[in-house]
């Protein structure tokens, strides 16, 4: 049974500008380096410079697939919960954004998985597809609590660091598979979880 893999990298770290550090820069290398086997057929990244910057760069090792941009990806908050549902902590952080913005990206969100998600033609084909999406954190918890049918607002809390790996499975009849989630075994000690927050890092990262 032909799969479609979706990988999901959350950007290099980057500075307030919004660009690369140094730091982020060599994560997207290394990653790179990464996944130069994989068949990759087609790689996205958000339009900001942060992912479009990583995924020059990761494409770089991939030869013959560039870059494509889609605001589907973008950086936004992915759904407009209920307030009144949701732990305090994730209540504030959810409310700090206006109604306008929370329906908009739920909007989004949903055209993200119906585009990016599920098989695709692969059960046509009859042949493994592997698309690479360079994107945002909220987006990646999103496109995981999806493929788990967890609740809308699950996003929160799934956190990524910066240049690691989430890997979806998609086939044709079957829910989909998450094969691995926050995957920073391509990079170097001193360049892991950075973009975590603090208090769920090792003491020793």
């Amino acid at each position: 049974m032909a799969s479609r893999f979706l990988y999901l990298l959350r950007h290099g770290e980057a500075a307030e500008d919004g660009e690369l550090t140094a730091r982020g820069e060599q994560q997207a290398r290394l990653t790179g380096e990464r996944l130069r086997e994989v068949p990759l057929s087609a790689i996205y990244c958000s339009p900001q410079s942060r992912a479009a910057r990583t995924a020059e760069i990761v494409a770089g090792y991939v030869h013959g697939v560039a870059p494509a941009e889609s605001e589907l990806i973008d950086d936004y908050i992915p759904s407009d919960p209920d307030l009144a549902g949701l732990p305090a902590d994730y209540a504030r952080f959810v409310s700090a954004y206006d109604p306008a913005e929370r329906a908009a990206g739920a909007e989004l969100s949903r055209a993200a998985a119906e585009k990016f998600g599920g098989p695709g033609d692969t059960a046509v084909t009859g042949q493994d597809e592997h698309v690479l999406l360079v994107t945002h954190n909220f987006q990646i918890g999103w496109f995981v609590r999806a493929a788990l049918a967890a609740p809308e607002w699950r996003w929160l809390g799934l956190n990524q660091q910066n240049c690691a790996l989430t890997v979806l499975m998609y086939r044709s009849g079957l829910p989909p598979s998450l094969v691995s989630f926050n995957d920073a075994g391509h990079l170097t000690r001193p360049l892991r979880w950075t973009g975590f927050p603090d208090g769920l890092r090792p003491a020793a990262g």
